[in-house]
């Protein structure tokens, strides 16, 4: 004979609520997500500068570098540049401790974004090649690519049109050695309406 024993009904919620964490950092974290995709950037960052003070003192530096990031998220949005700035290195720091390289690759895109945004070009495009250099390795086109478009719109931002075509050119090669000819020509197109441009 088994026993079977029903679960409350009290405890039966629908899927798309999702259950708070017990631990406050995280639910203060998963609090500020919420917060972001919903663009309220003043709650999201005072829900993760809560997190980050939790994580802080618990001493949990995973939930460090991810409040911090996030809170770079949250200042990037705002256009504070600086603060951005000095949350990734945090976040950056931690993940260059514990040797993760998944996490690196995900700062250094938005690293190219607030050096943009401060105007330090060549700061970007340095990050923008290692990031083509990790994706190369890895035999990645879609994240050279990706890391390429960055890289034209820091030229363009900069005022090099005709290296920024030479980018697009570079995309072009790319979509072509897939046979994606549509959107090669279309690049081409591109790389031809700056240099006309300059």
């Amino acid at each position: 004979m088994t026993n079977t024993t029903l679960q409350p009904i009290q405890n039966i919620a629908p899927v798309d609520q999702k259950k708070k964490s017990s631990d406050p950092a995280q639910a203060q974290y998963d609090e500020g997500k919420e917060f972001l995709e919903k663009n309220e950037l003043s709650q999201a960052a005072l829900a993760f500068h809560n997190a980050l003070l939790a994580f802080e003192e618990k001493g949990d530096e995973n939930g460090i570098a991810n409040a911090s990031n996030q809170l770079g998220n949250v200042c990037l949005q705002r256009a504070e540049y600086e603060k951005a700035l000095a949350h990734y290195q945090r976040a950056w720091d931690i993940c260059e401790k514990n040797d993760d390289p998944m996490s690196l690759m995900a700062l250094s895109k938005q690293l190219i974004l607030v050096h943009q945004g401060l105007k330090q070009y060549p700061e970007a495009v340095k990050l923008c090649f290692d990031l083509l250099d990790s994706y190369n390795r890895n035999n990645n086109p879609k994240g050279a690519v990706e890391t390429l478009e960055l890289m034209v719109d820091v030229h363009i931002e900069a005022g090099n049109k005709a290296t920024a075509a030479d980018g697009y050119r570079t995309i072009a090669s790319i979509h072509a050695r897939y046979k994606h000819n549509n959107i090669a020509e279309r690049f081409l197109k591109m790389a031809q309406a700056l240099e006309e441009a300059v």
